[in-house]
């Protein structure tokens, strides 16, 4: 097979996961098509489908495994090759289900930029991709992620990504500084920064912590409209940066801060290195400095020995500061990593049991929170326009986690920002009019 033959393959992606692996999975697509090779959203129509897996839990695991399985039914089609990516191929695939004899080729993280050369030997075709770094945006065209690092250093005790993605890696700032025009004069407005601890941003590269210099100089980007932030680790949250926040208007008055659970029994047991005095005191001085703050933040309940009194310490904490999004999760025991080594794992039974009454008290939280939007006017973008209606987002709304806000309008357009008085509220959503 020749080179122009091969060029007239087509190629599907399936990607599983967080934000970070969407990034790599956008600039493994903009390769594929650069290359020449025509992108299909069927995967019955595919002659080759990359596979962006993701390896976090046992059950991300078991979610990649299967959807090999059932692409590779496709090649009873037009399926040839079966191509996986992303974090499985770091973990010890044959401690997961052996091998897999339906993958033809598996890159390792660390090689999708040569994804398209290792494709080409696959077809016995020498290539060799020196084309310039690009992305080929999955979100709709008003937002994107900017990936600022991989990997991570905090060693929490639950927790597979240290050994997955390895040593926390800043990205140089000025390449950064590219990226995010690039991905602007294309149309995006919003960039939202993201990492595994984005507050720990250029300790590596430049000896000290450069998050809120990144910030200042992705402000100064013209056409930029929004910055949000994800996952910033409390320990690390300073004046500098809550500064940052409250006075910067380009910087979202939203911030993700993981805590995982606030019993200092528990945090401590999860390497954790903050404590609840610490946490709460955080967060009154946040909320002091940028009062209309929206928090979001995940815990973990059914750590080991999490006793009765640490998950009641939990819901009181959750009644009693009333965060605008929480996520929960039940934990889940990862071989190799320290806290599957711990006695009293609790059974699944309880777990899910704590996961139903925090998900019900928090519930609860958002109702009384949205209720004291009704009457407000702010100011959103919108996501989406349906046949009956328009999606919208405010600053206080991240994409595809958090709450949106209906319209019922469908004369706005996608990427537009609006002046929406919030009228009603929909459970954890939000209706208003233009």
């Amino acid at each position: 097979m020749n080179i122009e033959e091969l060029m007239t393959k087509k190629v599907g992606f399936v990607s599983l996961g967080c934000d970070k692996n969407r990034v790599d999975l956008e600039e493994i697509i903009a390769r594929i098509k650069q290359f020449g090779f025509e992108v299909t959203v069927n995967p019955a129509e595919a002659n080759i489908i990359i596979i962006n897996t993701c390896a976090f839990l046992e059950a991300s695991r078991k979610e990649s495994i299967d959807t090999i399985l059932q692409m590779a039914k496709y090649k009873e089609l037009e399926l040839e090759k079966i191509v996986v990516t992303g974090c499985l191929t770091t973990y010890k695939i044959e401690e997961v289900d052996g091998s897999i004899p339906e993958v033809d080729l598996f890159v390792p993280i660390e090689k999708n930029k040569s994804i398209v050369d290792e494709i080409c030997k696959l077809y016995g075709v020498e290539y060799t991709d020196d084309t310039p770094y690009n992305r080929f945006l999955t979100t709709p065209e008003h937002y994107a992620y900017l990936k600022i690092a991989d990997g991570c250093n905090n060693f929490c005790s639950y927790c597979t990504i240290p050994y997955i993605r390895g040593r926390f890696t800043s990205v140089p700032m000025e390449e950064l500084q590219n990226q995010a025009e690039s991905l602007v004069n294309n149309g995006v407005t919003e960039l939202i920064l993201v990492a595994q601890d984005v507050t720990k941003y250029g300790k590596d590269l430049y000896g000290e912590h450069r998050l809120v210099p990144l910030i200042q100089e992705l402000s100064k980007i013209k056409k930029l409209k929004q910055i949000r932030l994800l996952y910033c680790y409390p320990e690390l949250i300073n004046e500098d940066l809550i500064n940052e926040i409250a006075t910067n208007k380009k910087v979202c008055k939203y911030i993700d801060m993981p805590l995982q659970h606030i019993s200092d029994d528990i945090l401590r047991s999860m390497h954790r290195r903050n404590n609840k005095q610490a946490i709460c005191n955080l967060i009154n001085h946040m909320r002091e400095r940028i009062p209309d703050l929206a928090i979001r933040t995940t815990f973990i309940v059914g750590y080991p020995g999490e006793t009765r009194k640490h998950f009641k310490e939990l819901c009181n904490f959750i009644k009693e500061y009333k965060l605008t999004h929480v996520g929960f999760f039940a934990y889940s025991r990862e071989k190799g990593t320290p806290a599957s080594l711990l006695k009293k794992q609790i059974p699944n039974f309880i777990k899910r049991h704590r996961v139903n009454v925090a998900g019900k008290l928090q519930y609860n939280v958002v109702l009384e929170n949205n209720e004291s939007m009704v009457g407000k006017t702010i100011t959103a973008v919108v996501d989406d326009v349906t046949e009956n209606y328009a999606i919208l987002r405010s600053e206080f709304q991240c994409p595809s986690v958090d709450s949106v806000i209906y319209v019922n309008n469908t004369n706005l357009k996608v990427g537009n920002y609006y002046k929406v008085k919030i009228t009603k509220v929909l459970n954890y959503d939000l209706e208003g009019e233009i």
